[in-house]
């Protein structure tokens, strides 16, 4: 009802500025230019609204990479984060070249080549030396930042024999994530939504002997410097597996398997330390506190201090708690994984209990 009332009064605001523009031309009399034509004056003005408005982009941009340059993430927690980044800069970089100058042409030339009285336009119908230029220079840049990309992303996802990853499924479903781990055969069994019953929420079938020593777990940890491959399961509609921190990025689709795999090389510790991240949680603690002192004083509890943890997201618009959709990721040694692996029960003991 509120979006409806809003809507309202910016039409009747629109009608009276309209109606309101009707009696200023009135107002001006007989004798005043209605002709609608621009002359030289509306043609000046105009150009010298172009030049300022040129200034006012370039500030604007300026100002924003300098004041929000700050909410970028922090350097990439895994292995193949860093060739994420140097396409992405890369990419941002040649398109903010080409944007100033560009932008900066666009104005100029309406301000120099401004209409005045008794000046005619040089009008010739094509130039094939130019529409080539301006067609070549954009193909040859996009096939390089293509290519590129291509190299990076088959460098990603290619994985060797040698590599002997760790295999983990990650299991979606409107709106949690659950992970399961193959076993000591590093083989994950079987699974179906088909077999889904009970305890077995993820639809693992039973009699597969390499699902007996999967383990199904809530929080998903991660040993630094090996290499992970998950395994994707959606149960019900189209999910996104995102990590952010390690950039990557997976679509978890219904009836398919999908893959991506990863090498964490920052500890969950590590990341806590790091200069970037102790200013990020000071200043969110900080901004709680304020908070907290609000809510107290009208009878509530206050907030809880905020520490940083990595974590798996959902980036696609799943439903009505799509924003709650998320699961912890801890990355830690390899002793404190194996340690903290060892002491979560396997398939087959929990289908016993």
């Amino acid at each position: 009802m509120t979006v409806f009332l809003v809507i309202i009064i910016l039409a009747l605001l629109a009608v009276t500025g309209w109606q309101m523009s009707k009696i200023f031309d009135l107002s001006k009399g007989s004798r005043a230019e209605s002709s609608g034509i621009a002359n030289d004056k509306d043609n000046s003005q105009q150009a010298k609204l172009m030049l300022a408005f040129m200034v006012f982009i370039y500030v604007g941009m300026a100002y924003s990479f300098w004041h929000w340059s700050k909410l970028y993430l922090p350097e990439a927690a895994s292995e193949h984060g860093n060739q994420v980044d140097t396409l992405m800069f890369i990419t941002i970089g040649l398109i903010m070249v080409v944007q100033v100058i560009t932008q900066a042409l666009l104005h100029w030339f309406a301000y120099k080549y401004k209409g005045k009285k008794g000046q005619k336009a040089l009008f010739f119908a094509d130039n094939d030396k130019l529409e080539f230029i301006w067609t070549i220079i954009p193909v040859i840049t996009l096939a390089g930042l293509i290519i590129y990309g291509l190299f990076t992303w088959s460098d990603i996802m290619n994985i060797s024999e040698d590599d002997d990853p760790i295999v983990i499924e990650l299991y979606a479903k409107q709106f949690r994530w659950q992970a399961r781990y193959a076993g000591g055969d590093n083989t994950l069994g079987e699974a179906n939504v088909r077999f889904i019953e009970g305890v077995n929420t993820l639809g693992v079938n039973e009699s597969d002997p390499y699902a007996s020593d999967d383990k199904i777990t809530s929080v998903l940890h991660l040993p630094v410097g090996q290499k992970v491959l998950f395994k994707f399961r959606s149960q019900d509609v189209l999910h996104s597996a995102y990590f952010p921190h390690f950039r990557a990025q997976m679509n978890v689709v219904p009836g398919m398997i999908t893959q991506f795999a990863f090498t964490p090389d920052i500890t969950t510790e590590e990341m806590r330390a790091s200069d970037y991240m102790v200013d990020k949680v000071s200043t969110i603690n900080d901004i709680r506190k304020e908070n907290s002192a609000a809510l107290v004083a009208e009878g509530e509890m206050a907030l809880d201090s905020y520490e940083f943890d990595y974590f798996v997201l959902c980036n696609k618009i799943c439903g009505q708690a799509h924003y709650n959709m998320q699961m912890k990721i801890v990355v830690e040694t390899e002793e404190e994984y194996k340690a903290w692996l060892s002491e979560q029960d396997t398939f087959a003991k929990t289908m016993e209990k």
